[in-house]
């Protein structure tokens, strides 16, 4: 081999990427994470650990290795365990099994403490915020809560929930976590192959089930109206339009909501955007009287058509149907309070802004992201909003997920 020219350097030799994709690896978990799942470190490198808890030592499976920024693994033994290590009450929780739970094996105390430590922690993180946060029992336990929820099917059409981060369909005989009765009927019948399932069981105790195939909803089971009740009042609505999925969780967030409210002025004006079929319209048109005005956006057609029907005896409610960011430039006002449920991805630092610009006195937000939501109450006090109140609770328990209801104010 001839030796290199004088004066020039030697070629730099990149470093061999290890793939740890199936490998075992022998972890000391950290603290939790957003997403459901735990820190831990090896070699220098980020693990995420799902079906573990902090504190613990676990061997664990890469399931996924992110090009050298992280991986993904879960905890296939656990060779410390945390004293509030439970034994999971379904038998498809852990490695390879459905995706739906992600603290099965965490009791129920545990796993709102780990969701109120994701709050803060994500408050501080993404809003400059530090906060205790505390997170609420609905009534119940954790299991036999889930009134909504979809399903997919098998190649030989039987219904059965997917596995986590995966397309594998699990034909499972039930979930510890629905709402008694709700999956019988849909796991007794053939449905058309890769197709999916939305199922309710309302507050009647009607199972309505619509089977979604390439783009088109077909029909199933019920009635296709669920009959729900929340807020002092009775609901009929399209089964497909929103609705909390846990039966305590409507009632709980409507009394935050109007607490983070407060008092409102007979005659005042009132938005509740991304507000579904009216359930906190309702108590806010009660609030302001048949002499003020709350106006009520929702862009779906089957929730204003409820919301219309439902709230006929409030003319306080005035329902605009269409996109929050397309019609809110044309919204009556100026309004004294802002509610706003929007989606999981939250405002937006555009939207955020557009909202804090119409200058009410307060702004509550609904929220089942707490990523989404601390974003959304940074770019808020860039316009002079503070955080004033907060509230969350578990209403999605085994779930990382968690329903937050946060009130800003102007300083």
């Amino acid at each position: 081999m001839s030796a290199p020219v004088e004066g020039t350097a030697e070629p730099a030799v990149e470093p061999a990427v290890t793939d740890w994709t199936d490998q075992l690896l022998e972890l000391d978990v950290g603290a939790v994470a957003h997403g459901g799942h735990c820190v831990a470190r090896h070699e220098g490198r980020v693990v995420f650990v799902r079906h573990a808890l902090p504190g613990e030592r676990v061997r664990a499976a890469v399931t996924e290795d992110a090009g050298g920024s992280f991986c993904r693994a879960d905890a296939v033994a656990v060779l410390v365990a945390s004293p509030q290590r439970v034994e999971p009450p379904c038998p498809w929780a852990g490695p390879g099994g459905c995706g739906g739970c992600d603290w099965q094996h965490a009791e129920p105390a545990l796993q709102r403490d780990l969701k109120a430590v994701v709050i803060a922690e994500q408050l501080s993180r993404l809003a400059g915020i530090e906060r205790e946060v505390t997170v609420e029992e609905l009534p119940g336990g954790s299991l036999d809560w889930r009134t909504r929820m979809r399903m997919a099917v098998t190649d030989d059409g039987r219904a059965g929930l997917r596995a986590h981060r995966s397309h594998e369909v699990l034909p499972v005989g039930d979930c510890p976590i629905a709402a008694p009765g709700a999956l019988l009927p849909v796991l007794e019948r053939e449905w058309t192959p890769t197709a999916e399932v939305e199922i309710v069981r309302d507050a009647a105790g009607e199972v309505h089930a619509t089977e979604l195939f390439e783009g088109v909803r077909h029909p199933a089971l019920g009635s296709g109206t669920a009959h729900e009740q929340a807020a002092g009042r009775e609901w009929d609505l399209p089964a497909e339009a929103f609705w909390q999925v846990h039966p305590h969780a409507a009632d709980a967030v409507v009394a935050a909501v109007l607490e983070g409210v407060g008092d409102l002025a007979p005659g005042a004006c009132a938005w509740d955007l991304y507000g579904g079929a009216g359930l906190i319209a309702a108590p806010l048109a009660e609030r302001v009287g048949p002499e003020g005005r709350v106006v009520l956006v929702e862009s779906d057609p089957a929730a204003t058509a409820a919301a219309g029907r439902c709230l006929a005896d409030l003319p306080a409610v005035q329902v605009v149907r269409g996109r929050v960011e397309k019609v809110l430039n044309g919204l009556p006002g100026p309004p004294a309070v802002v509610v706003a449920d929007p989606p999981r991805k939250g405002l937006g630092r555009g939207l955020a802004g557009r909202l804090a610009e119409q200058g009410a006195e307060r702004i509550v937000l609904v929220a089942c992201d707490p990523a989404a939501l601390a974003r959304d109450v940074a770019a808020m006090a860039e316009h002079g909003y503070r955080l004033d109140a907060l509230r969350a609770f578990d209403a999605f328990p085994m779930t990382h997920h968690v329903e937050c209801v946060a009130t800003v104010r102007r300083k």
